[in-house]
């Protein structure tokens, strides 16, 4: 999000007569990871008075890092804040953690005060069937519990920058390779790339690099050594690999990029 055109867009709503009420800033976009500018964002959205959302999904696990904490430079700007664990901090799906500003807003919105569900204890504890719309859920936050009780912060922080460094690493290979580029920066642990043995001439037929990366990854997922998925970038159709199993290592990594090389021979 380029915060200028946000600001064009928010005035021009509001010279038409509508009133803007929210603004989603993403931190770790999905097809590339990509990082919205939450801080300049956020100053416009309290200059505006409109509320700041800020989805951090996949990437927000890595703010659990002191040196990478600074991908959510401006979230003290945010009215609410969502990533979740069942990505990338090892609990299994489905656990995903909210965090709102002012809870009453919430509650404001969704609480139902039927007869048959009042009782005496209402206003001593934090009934969370008012902050939703589920009315019974089931118990999530146990399962983050136990993972984080079992590896601990340290151990949690181990594996993140674990997972981190091998997509650099990873990321370097495609640099560093004749047949191959990236087309997206890496700011956590997913590296977007290319088959394109025509790199260094520039002479790209972008209608065949499609066709032959999509016989690439077909080959490769079909292999069951591997499994890679795809996207577009500007126009451009780039395979993806997320480096974020809890037992990745180097060795499977380079495994990864081996096959990957080996398959891409063959066209």
């Amino acid at each position: 999000m380029i915060p200028s055109k946000l600001e064009i867009e928010i005035r021009k709503d509001k010279d038409n007569g509508y009133i803007p009420t929210c603004v989603v800033a993403t931190v770790g976009t999905t097809s590339s990871t990509s990082i919205d500018p939450v801080r300049s964002i956020g100053e416009i959205c309290k200059k505006y008075k409109i509320w700041l959302h800020v989805d951090s999904a996949h990437a927000g696990s890595a703010a659990i890092l002191p040196e990478k904490r600074n991908i959510l430079d401006g979230l003290e700007f945010a009215d609410s804040f969502v990533f979740n664990p069942h990505k990338w901090l090892l609990t299994n799906f489905d656990c995903s953690a909210f965090y709102v500003r002012d809870p009453q807003i919430l509650k404001s919105t969704f609480e139902i005060h039927p007869e048959y569900l009042k009782t005496k204890q209402d206003y001593e504890v934090k009934n969370f069937r008012d902050w939703g719309i589920q009315l019974g859920r089931r118990f999530r936050a146990l399962k983050l519990w136990f993972v984080i009780r079992n590896y601990g912060v340290i151990g949690l922080e181990k594996i993140i920058r674990r997972h981190i460094e091998l997509a650099q690493k990873f990321g370097k290979w495609v640099d560093e390779s004749e047949n191959f580029e990236r087309l997206a920066p890496i700011t956590v642990n997913l590296v977007c790339f290319r088959f394109n043995p025509n790199k260094n001439n520039g002479k790209n037929d972008e209608k065949k690099l499609e066709e032959l990366n999509s016989k690439l990854l077909e080959e490769l997922n079909s292999s069951g050594k591997l499994y890679l998925t795809h996207t577009k970038l500007k126009g451009k159709y780039c395979l993806r690999i997320s480096i974020g199993q809890t037992n990745t290592e180097l060795k499977h990594v380079e495994q990864a990029w081996k096959l990957i090389n080996l398959a891409s021979k063959d066209f």
